[in-house]
């Protein structure tokens, strides 16, 4: 498999200040990735549980570590489901991000 692509995983962590106020702490790591489309299948599948599948990673396996939110090439989109496939691949199924779009300023008239 062709994994020549690099996606950044986000990591968010949540910590609590002397006031006690919960403030969030996003935390990237570089991986290797092949993206794809997601099929027919899992768009019509999702579409039916309120979701809007877009994209499709595959990766090492032992690379993911959880994480819910995957940028690539500028986007970011949120892991709605993961499959652990053969030969220690995993693969992330992922739809964008409400509010994060690429180039949102270049929209304005």
């Amino acid at each position: 498999m062709d994994r020549s692509g690099i996606a950044n995983l986000i990591a968010e962590t949540w910590t609590t200040d002397a006031l006690g106020v919960p403030t969030s702490k996003e935390t990237a790591r570089q991986v290797f990735v092949a993206v794809d489309s997601v099929s027919r299948d899992e768009w019509f599948n999702g579409a039916r549980m309120g979701l809007n599948p877009e994209i499709r990673f595959r990766m090492f396996r032992h690379d993911y570590a959880g994480e819910n939110v995957i940028e690539y090439d500028g986007n970011r989109y949120a892991i709605y489901r993961t499959y652990i496939g053969r030969n220690d691949e995993i693969e992330l199924y992922a739809q964008r991000k409400q509010g994060d779009v690429k180039n949102a300023g270049d929209n304005q008239g």
